[in-house]
């Protein structure tokens, strides 16, 4: 019981300072084994073991090589360990063999916006309600028209003031003349999705001044989202917003942004295309409305 409180306090204590960590559980042991279905340990995003046991040696080894895997892709895995060979085993032939659960804990993503208005203010809704860890960063920007935020910044993105983490997903949306200098840091911050929320001109003359600054490579990959969201005919500030948000999901969970009929549809495709001994008709063709849909 103590151990257990020791567990979920240090979890806790990394949980609130914002540190990815796993916590694997011995879930079955077959034969002999050190470590108990039950045991468990936290290990730390550097894969060091901060609290708890489930073996030694190579059994912690591997436990804590699968844990870091898990933090990296957010996934939760069941690895089996065999303690039966010394060769071929995780080298501690204690004779049985075990099976760990492992479960990792992420910091919440971080969305950061640079704007005020009804677009901004609708994106940090969405923002929160998906779970992210919303900022604000505008001199107009207030805590009644962004009860939701975590941060708010009455100072410009592009202030040292506001601090963008690496892997973080920016959105620029606040329509004057500093909006490159806000695209910049964005880049320079390695954020994983920057998005301009402009006209075609201005987005050009925001490209421009990249270029003139040495980010031509960036521009060439796509690196900056303009205009920003999804295509799915957006027209008001809130379905702007969705297009968004919509954008940063498929981008955070690696998805196409195409719809999930032709998604699978085609994932379909590749799973018959894997069985060649087995007869398959032509993979049907997914539906398509022929109006097109205006930008957004």
């Amino acid at each position: 019981m103590k151990m257990t409180a020791e567990l979920f306090g240090t979890a806790q204590e990394l949980k609130s300072r914002g540190e990815p960590f796993a916590i694997a559980t011995v879930i079955d042991i077959q034969g002999s084994g050190s470590a108990k279905p039950g045991f468990k340990v936290i290990i730390d995003s550097s894969g060091r073991v901060v609290l708890g046991w489930v073996g030694g040696g190579c059994a912690e080894s591997t436990v804590c090589q699968a844990a870091l895997e898990s933090m990296s892709d957010g996934k939760v895995r069941v690895i089996t360990l065999d303690l039966t060979d010394e060769i071929f085993g995780v080298g501690m032939p204690c004779g049985g063999m075990m099976q760990v659960y492992i479960e990792p804990t992420l910091p919440k993503p971080d969305l950061v916006i640079a704007g005020h208005g009804q677009i901004a203010e609708t994106l940090a809704q969405m923002g929160h309600l998906l779970g992210f860890s919303v900022t604000i960063a505008d001199p107009a920007a207030t805590s009644e028209a962004f009860p939701a935020a975590d941060n708010l910044f009455t100072a410009g993105l592009s202030s040292s003031e506001v601090q963008i983490k690496p892997n973080a997903y920016v959105v620029v949306a606040t329509h004057h003349k500093g909006d490159h200098l806000s695209i910049k840091k964005a880049i320079d911050s390695q954020a994983s999705y920057v998005a301009l929320v402009a006209s075609r001109t201005r987005s050009q003359l925001v490209f421009e001044y990249l270029e003139a600054v040495g980010v031509r490579e960036e521009i060439a990959n796509g690196r900056v989202r303009a205009p920003a969201g999804l295509d799915i005919g957006a027209q008001t500030p809130e379905e702007i917003a969705l297009s968004i948000i919509s954008e940063v999901v498929a981008g955070r969970r690696g998805g196409s942004g195409r719809p999930m009929a032709e998604a699978v549809a085609s994932r379909r495709c590749e799973t018959d295309i894997d069985k060649p001994d087995q007869v398959i008709s032509a993979c049907p063709m997914p539906f398509v409305n022929s109006t097109e849909s205006g930008a957004g």
